[in-house]
């Protein structure tokens, strides 16, 4: 039985390759001239399922993060923190938390199909870790109480979008990924782990370890239930770690995932999640999400469809274009947008496909990269009439390149599942915070282990990338950590520099020799050559079939 079912699957893998797919996505057979060794239909399937599996979490916790904004709800105090007192406005944030439920899987299924289809790899895009807590408690704020309103955040989105692709064609994309110092990268990604750790240690997006402090205190450890919270304070009244909810989160949630992960399971996210939600949905517990209440009913009514698809009413197309009266504001969410994504993406882009083996040594770079790059940013644009922040590459995508994915087969697998995943969205909405909180914390784990990169041992690289790395959790802010790290690394380095120039050499900094070289001459190809490339996109599709 099983050297039958073995058969009939190499039968199939056989009949795909030969056909028009085998030849379109180069797979082992299909008598292409550069077919991919050792791929089969079945096993990118299989790859591609596996690349979902590892990326499920994103829905909820996307969504979550995304939805402390109010999105388009309007609430007139002054004081944000009490609009969560008023009914009305509670019930519009939970309805923009379904609704971003549903954009979310819909731009992740989107921009993966198109990445797939057009760049034949095996790369899966969706929402980014990071980003959309930049976007979230920085730039819109919580409850809108951040520098630009929701509507506007969007159109800075969106118009990153249409900047990359620019960037993309004209090759400058890559030239500027490589003119930033790599240390400073490496901070980056160190401080937006610590920044996901601090938002899954909070209440609104996480388990509810930590609350904002007062006076003299600027973080205070919590882990009360929520009742025991002084509205003007922040701070607990008595009850500190005593939450059910918050040793749920961390024995069912953190312990449980951090375990499946020692021993490599791809879906440890997704189990972990799921342990904490079904434990949170019986109504008569102490760590229910469905409590009797009216947001609580909602909450519930909307559980019992299991099966329904969301309009997206409050974040379909929610941009405004009044910039005006956010000029500065809006340009420095859209250079810190421009930045993180040039570096997480790009990043994220060349480790993927060097994991697939296909990266070019001699200019670093890989086949149909300005295409890629096109993709990518045209998906940034979607992502913003859906209601989201910026998408990016995913490096949960190396689960599904670890089972033998190796074409765009593998990301359109994963694309058509996310959208399949439309259908379930009100099981997706009746995630609570504190199942995904155990996630944003081990994300953030996973991404802090780039501070091992960080040049450590000179002055000029180190107290550069330390400042990014404090001041993006400390400042709770992604953009004012690069700054302040950009602008020491510049005004430090020039000053040493002019002083090792104009004494001849004579006076030199401790391990001087040991500082990260860089140079404005990027190596590799340069910009104006890639617009030789323009064409080749814009071929027929018939084209790439044959040789």
């Amino acid at each position: 039985m099983k050297n039958h079912a073995a058969d009939l699957a190499t039968r199939f893998n056989s009949r795909v390759a030969t056909s028009f797919i085998g030849r379109l996505f180069r797979l082992e057979g299909s008598s292409h001239s550069k077919e991919i060794d050792g791929t089969t239909f079945l096993k990118e399937v299989r790859a591609g399922a596996t690349t979902f599996a590892a990326m499920t979490y994103i829905i909820a916790v996307n969504a979550s993060i995304l939805s402390q904004t109010g999105g388009p709800c309007v609430c007139d105090e002054t004081n944000r923190i009490d609009c969560d007192k008023i009914d009305s406005y509670v019930m519009c944030k939970e309805e923009v938390r379904r609704d971003l439920v549903t954009a979310t899987s819909a731009i992740a299924g989107l921009a993966s199909l198109v990445f797939g289809l057009f760049t034949n790899l095996p790369i899966a895009l969706a929402p980014g870790m990071g980003l959309n807590a930049y976007f979230a408690f920085q730039v819109v704020g919580y409850n809108g109480s951040g520098s630009i309103p929701y509507g506007v955040a969007l159109t800075a989105v969106f118009t990153e979008g249409l900047i990359f692709v620019f960037l993309a064609l004209t090759g400058m994309r890559q030239w500027l990924v490589k003119l930033i110092p790599s240390t400073i990268k490496s901070a980056t990604g160190a401080g937006i782990g610590l920044f996901l750790t601090e938002i899954g240690l909070s209440y609104g997006s996480g388990i509810g370890a930590i609350t904002g402090g007062f006076n003299a205190t600027p973080l205070a450890i919590a882990g009360c239930p929520v009742e025991r919270i002084n509205p003007d304070t922040q701070m607990c009244e008595g009850g500190i770690m005593t939450s059910p909810k918050l040793w749920t989160a961390i024995f069912a949630g953190g312990l449980l995932t951090a375990y499946l992960m020692a021993f490599r399971v791809k879906y440890a996210f997704v189990i972990g999640i799921a342990f904490v939600s079904i434990l949170s949905w019986p109504r008569d517990t102490a760590i229910t999400y469905f409590p009797h209440t009216p947001e609580g009913d909602s909450r519930f009514e909307l559980f019992r469809k299991v099966a329904a698809v969301n309009p997206m009413k409050h974040t379909l197309n929610a941009l405004d274009w009044n910039v005006g009266q956010h000029g500065t504001q809006f340009a420095l969410a859209l250079f810190t947008f421009l930045y993180v994504d040039i570096i997480d993406a790009t990043a994220t882009m060349f480790s993927m496909v060097r994991f697939c083996g296909v990266v070019d040594d001699r200019d670093g770079d890989f086949p149909r990269s300005t295409l890629a790059y096109c993709c990518d940013a045209i998906s940034i644009s979607i992502s913003a009439l859906f209601g989201c922040s910026p998408v990016t590459a995913f490096i949960e995508s190396g689960a599904g390149i670890a089972e033998g994915g190796r074409t765009g087969l593998t990301a359109m697998t994963t694309g058509l599942l996310f959208l399949l995943s439309i259908v379930f969205g009100p099981i997706f909405s009746s995630v609570p915070p504190w199942a995904t909180g155990p996630a944003l914390i081990l994300v953030g784990c996973m991404m802090a282990r780039q501070i091992t990169e960080i040049n450590w041992r000179y002055i000029g690289d180190t107290l550069p990338s330390f400042v990014v790395i404090a001041f993006v959790p400390f400042s709770y802010s992604v953009a004012y950590g690069i700054i302040a790290g950009m602008f020491l690394y510049t005004a430090l380095n020039l000053m040493i520099s002019l002083t090792v120039r104009l004494s001849g050499g004579r006076l030199e900094p401790d391990n001087y020799d040991m500082k990260e070289y860089w140079t404005w001459k990027a190596p590799g190809r340069k910009p104006w050559t890639r617009m030789s490339l323009v064409l080749k996109p814009l071929m027929p599709m018939a084209a790439w079939t044959v040789k």
